[in-house]
């Protein structure tokens, strides 16, 4: 059964532009059953946002800004997500926004046992980045929607490398310390395994983060690991596994 998922964006502190983007990236991990945006829609700043929510079937809550400097807005969301967690009527939350204030809210959903995908900039402070069992840049997705609109374009690599971000030592020990972290007696791990650990590690690992849209290629362009691709059957089917181990 697929995974329940109530999504709750903060209108104040994301961009409207890539919405559809980020409802199908969510729509990956589960069916957005609710999808919920909160702000003071008497702020022209929402303006923007008006436009795309009957696109997307995204329900507008209103709440006033009761006082100067208060974020009325973090509170509305922070008390539906609770009311929603005790209503038990979804498996997981997709939080969007860049704000260190619902990082307490990540931590309590997964507490529950709820799995909380986070989404936001990447000025988003990292106490709510790891509070999250996943959590994905809104530059990811702009930088794909830019590759899609300039595939026949004209735009160089060299451009299309200043978007992403740069492997650097770090990134690399990181995937090799969790390769060995799960290596058999030859030293040799599944990809998938490790995937998943690099995301338990750190929950913004990401290789579009980097420029490439799945592990395998970026694992390739790093000339640290040995790739091996194993042929596997099962119930009459033959299929590729993946596996990788750190070079001496």
């Amino acid at each position: 059964m697929e995974n329940k998922l109530a999504v709750l964006i903060d209108g104040d502190n994301i961009p409207s532009a890539y919405i559809t983007e980020m409802l199908q990236e969510i729509a990956k991990y589960g069916n957005p059953t609710i999808k919920r945006i909160y702000g003071d829609w008497t702020k022209p700043h929402l303006n923007k946002w008006k436009s795309v929510l009957l696109e997307n079937a995204v329900n507008p809550i209103q709440q006033y800004a009761y006082t100067q400097g208060k974020n009325a807005t973090d509170s509305a969301m922070i008390i539906d997500a609770m009311d929603i967690l005790y209503s038990n009527k979804v498996d997981g939350f997709c939080l969007v926004s860049s704000d260190s204030d619902f990082t307490k809210l990540a931590t309590r959903l997964r507490e529950a046992g709820k799995n909380v995908i986070g989404i936001g900039e990447k000025k988003t402070p990292e106490p709510f980045i790891v509070a999250c069992d996943k959590f994905i840049y809104i530059e990811i997705l702009k930088n794909q929607n830019k590759e899609i609109e300039s595939k026949n374009s004209s735009k160089s690599k060299e451009d299309k490398k200043d978007d992403v971000d740069k492997i650097t030592p770090k990134v690399i020990k990181l995937i090799a310390s969790t390769i060995s972290d799960i290596a058999d007696e030859d030293g040799w791990a599944f990809l998938g395994d490790v995937g998943s650990l690099l995301q338990k590690k750190q929950p913004n690992f990401d290789s579009r983060n980097y420029g490439f849209q799945k592990l395998t290629p970026m694992i390739n362009s790093i000339n640290k690991f040995e790739v091996e691709s194993r042929e596997n059957q099962h119930n009459n089917n033959r299929f590729k596994l993946i596996y990788v181990r750190n070079k001496n």
